[in-house]
């Protein structure tokens, strides 16, 4: 009896693993994103452009977070604004940051409207991902391609000398 008792209690924790809340990320549309987009202060923002499905997008995200802790004492903030479809937002986009374990603030930007929008975010953007916009006060600099580490250094680093 004892082993049964053993095995439900394996079974009830292993089944416990999977029904703990991933982390959650706020959901908004372009409007209410927008403002995270020209803020004007002495911080330079790093936001990107991704998407779970992305593989150019989820090889480069090591380097927005690395690049995130590394500059965590200065004035350099990272947002990674997702473009999942909202409908996988627990099946796909959670379990995602949760098993990645990704530090950096998430948004989810649920707004179909994309051709309205993108515009918006930098006329030089076709709406391919990944793509980065980094800004700080009025300097702006928009890059659709991926990034590696010392990329993004260096061009975060033209920011932080202004």
């Amino acid at each position: 009896m004892p082993k049964v008792i053993l095995i439900s209690i394996i079974l009830l924790t292993a089944g416990a693993a999977h029904t703990q809340p991933y982390t959650q990320v706020p959901v908004y549309d372009f409007e209410s994103l927008q403002p995270l987009l020209q803020k004007q202060n002495d911080t330079t923002y790093v936001i990107n452009f991704w998407a779970t499905w992305c593989k150019p997008c989820v090889a480069e995200l090591p380097a927005f977070e690395e690049l995130s802790s590394k500059y965590q004492s200065q004035k350099v903030k990272v947002l990674l604004v997702s473009l999942d479809f909202i409908k996988n937002y627990h099946t796909r986009l959670l379990p995602f940051i949760n098993d990645n374990k990704i530090q950096s603030d998430v948004v989810l930007l649920n707004d179909p409207r994309s051709n309205q929008w993108i515009d918006r975010v930098s006329p030089q953007w076709s709406g391919a991902i990944p793509a980065t916009l980094i800004y700080r006060n009025t300097q702006r600099m928009f890059y659709e391609r991926s990034f590696t580490l010392e990329e993004l250094e260096e061009e975060v680093q033209k920011f932080i000398k202004f």
